[in-house]
């Protein structure tokens, strides 16, 4: 198939996350192949950390997409009338979307925040694929800002205070690297504490850039052992390291 048509697939949320993408490996499997790589196609939990940061991305980036989420008027998640209504789907609450929409307009307030989300020839969710240590890799940018020749990058913490730590235990590092393959520019973060509502933006050295190459590198030996050769025994396998 003909990159263009793979890239318009790529485009479609059911076709990246689906069976189509994930002939295609990406910044999420990284943390998998460094720790786990027998867990690599297991399918992953819902998470509420995911789908706040989904909404978040999606109330700036996609805003007519918004109502794919599903929100309940209840205090918690463990009460009578958030079990009935959620039907057992995991949902947002009206006080996390009220605070999500003050993250929002804070971050739309902000003149610099604004000047780089919404400057002309911006394109958002713009997927990407390549070839990187062999191996066929896809992403999907938030946002390519042509202008300044950046990848912007949308995130949420809940301690903006720990973000240039949190970055490498979380993989942006590679995330920053293979993005640069994909798609040529340099990444920055614009990050949104979700306590404090306070704002950070990041840009990526030399050094994180070459962290970022060293996990995709040690992630592609991962899966090359476990997936790509047929002499291995999964069965086999331990960890093995000195206390």
């Amino acid at each position: 198939m003909k990159k263009e048509l793979i890239l318009e697939r790529l485009k479609n949320d059911e076709d990246y996350y689906g069976l189509f993408g994930q002939q295609y490996l990406s910044n999420s499997n990284v943390g998998t192949l460094l720790t786990n790589p027998l867990a690599l196609r297991d399918t992953q939990q819902s998470n509420i950390n995911f789908l706040i940061g989904g909404y978040f991305h999606t109330a700036i980036l996609e805003p007519d997409k918004l109502k794919k989420y599903r929100i309940v008027e209840a205090s918690t998640r463990n009460t009578n009338i958030y079990k009935e209504m959620s039907g057992g789907e995991m949902c947002l609450l009206k006080h996390e979307v009220d605070q999500l929409e003050l993250m929002i307009d804070k971050v739309l307030s902000n003149e610099v925040c604004k000047g780089l989300i919404r400057a002309d020839n911006n394109d958002y969710e713009v997927p990407g694929i390549a070839e990187i240590a062999g191996l066929m890799w896809k992403g999907k940018a938030d946002i390519l800002n042509h202008s300044e020749k950046l990848i912007v990058d949308l995130k949420t913490t809940s301690n903006l205070a720990d973000f240039r730590y949190s970055a490498k235990k979380y993989n942006y590092d590679s995330q920053a690297y293979i993005y640069k393959q994909l798609f040529g520019y340099d990444m920055v973060f614009m990050a949104i504490d979700k306590i404090t509502n306070q704002i950070g933006i990041y840009d990526c050295s030399d050094k994180f850039l070459e962290t970022g190459k060293e996990k995709v590198e040690k992630a592609v030996e991962a899966y090359n052992l476990f997936y790509n050769n047929p002499d291995f025994i999964p069965e086999n396998y331990f960890i093995n390291l000195t206390l």
